[in-house]
């Protein structure tokens, strides 16, 4: 299996007609009360408690599936639930298999009463595989709900939950890309990363004219239990609220908060032993950050020979995110894979975070088919066990940025060589700020550790209405360099801060 398959599991299976086979509706289910805080109680109560490994055993015919087998058991779309009842959303259905051995039990919630999802087989073709026997209640691997994005006579995809705590989203004409993750921990660590696993879903029945939906999801690992609860908003960016609480059975010292993974192969700054016919194979190209004190940060995303961490010290960010800002067919030239209309993700903290830092992940990959990149906010401070830690923020998947700035934005980072220990760096920006600049008074700021900066050149670009900065960087060891850049005009800033980890 490949990462471009992985990415088709949920994408790719098909949307057949509707026909007249019934609804996909809560059966022989004993309905519970429900409210807000059910589910975090249910975290309350796991976390002092020892972890209970989830439930992943299967009939043999499912156990061993193979990605093409398991990708054939396709849920029948006319059993969506809601299908028929004129609501703005559906939800359909995983089954288990392959990757996703793991069950997770799904609950309707309507009127504060909430019924458990009962898994029945003849929800799902199974293709050459033998179907369970009936009777058997097997839950399922995860969902994805559905609603009119794109146009208002048909339900697209809209997001998708499946496998440990991972989930993806698109905004309008965008196809998957990226993911987040309900919580990382260890992640980068030495001693190994830990993958907790969303055991259960609670999801709200609109109404009629909702522009949203609620899913309520509850979090597992041998470290913590946590509840979420998500409002999901479609548009033309896809926002998600998201509501979290963490209940550690131990103290976490290197916790993931609004972790999000991504792929980065290759780009016009790191092309390094790459034969192959695109330009670019990315699904983000950068982390930006709003920190703290108001400073916008751009890092271009890199390919590395070695395993590189990335920290970002802060108090209170005002948000982070792995972007995807060339939005150029051109730039890639994959008719298959569309990486133009990956969407970025933006993660916005909702009241104060205090101290920590973004963490950036970088591991060395030598296919497209692997997630390498990850980034999250570290707290300074570990959660203490047997305590109660809430957070809350936005994820936005769209175009873009949601905060809009006035500052000018690097849109592309070339590197080449230039002779022997020196690199020319050739870095593009684009912004209207640059329309109203004064160009002779424009200056290019660049600074780096242990290497010499020289010939700092900037000047209008215009095949792009922008700017261009370029500059030499001499090394004389082969070590890591750190390198600052930005556009000036006098004292005030034009640009955004390109910040860049060059290593030999």
């Amino acid at each position: 299996m490949n990462r471009r398959d992985f990415l088709q599991v949920s994408a790719a299976l098909p949307l057949a007609a509707a026909s007249a086979r019934g609804f996909f509706t809560p059966a022989n289910a004993q309905a519970t009360p429900f409210e807000r805080a059910s589910v975090r109680q249910l975290a309350r109560d796991a976390a002092s408690k020892p972890f209970k490994a989830p439930d992943s055993k299967l009939p043999d015919n499912l156990k061993d599936l193979n990605y093409d087998r398991y990708r054939a058991i396709r849920f029948l779309p006319d059993r969506a639930l809601w299908r028929g009842e004129k609501l703005p959303f559906e939800v359909q259905f995983f089954h288990r298999g392959f990757l996703y051995t793991n069950r997770v039990d799904i609950y309707e919630v309507a009127n504060g009463q909430a019924s458990r999802i009962i898994y029945q087989p003849d929800s799902f073709s199974f293709g050459d595989t033998p179907p369970p026997r009936p009777g058997g209640d097997l839950g399922f691997g995860g969902f994805r709900l559905h609603a009119p994005i794109n146009r208002p006579d048909y339900y697209d995809e809209v997001c998708v939950f499946l496998g440990a705590s991972y989930f993806r989203a698109v905004g309008k004409g965008e196809q998957y890309g990226l993911s987040a993750r309900g919580l990382s921990i260890n992640t980068g660590q030495a001693k190994g990363e830990e993958f907790p696993q969303f055991k259960a879903f609670w999801i709200e029945k609109p109404a009629a004219n909702a522009r949203s939906i609620v899913v309520h999801a509850l979090l597992d690992s041998e470290s913590a239990a946590a509840a979420y609860r998500f409002t999901i908003r479609p548009g033309e960016t896809t926002v998600f609220d998201v509501e979290m609480a963490i209940y550690p059975r131990l103290n976490l010292e290197h916790v993931g908060l609004a972790p999000m993974t991504s792929m980065f192969f290759f780009g016009p700054n790191d092309r390094i032993d790459v034969d192959d016919f695109r330009p670019s194979v990315h699904d983000s190209d950068g982390l930006a950050i709003l920190n703290g004190r108001g400073e916008e940060l751009w890092r271009p995303l890199q390919n590395p020979r070695d395993l590189q961490i990335s920290t970002f010290s802060d108090l209170n960010p005002h948000g982070f995110g792995l972007m995807q800002r060339q939005k150029d067919f051109a730039a890639y030239q994959d008719i298959e894979s569309g990486f133009e209309r990956r969407p970025s993700l933006w993660a916005e903290p909702i009241g104060d975070w205090g101290a920590g830092s973004v963490q950036l992940i970088e591991i060395p990959t030598k296919e497209e088919v692997n997630d390498n990149i990850a980034a999250f906010w570290l707290p300074k401070t570990p959660l203490l066990a047997k305590g109660e830690h809430t957070y809350t923020y936005r994820l936005h998947w769209g175009p873009d940025n949601p905060k809009s700035t006035s500052l000018a934005r690097f849109v592309r980072t070339g590197v080449g060589a230039r002779g022997e220990n020196t690199k020319l760096f050739v870095l593009d920006l684009v912004g209207e700020k640059l329309k109203l600049v004064d160009p002779s008074k424009i200056r290019g700021v660049v600074t780096a550790e242990k290497a010499k900066v020289q010939n700092i050149v900037t000047q209008p670009n215009p095949a792009t209405g922008g700017w261009r900065l370029s500059f030499e960087l001499s090394v004389k060891e082969q070590v890591p360099v750190e390198i600052r850049a930005s556009l000036m005009q006098d004292n005030d800033a034009v640009s955004e801060v390109w910040i860049y980890r060059w290593t030999p």
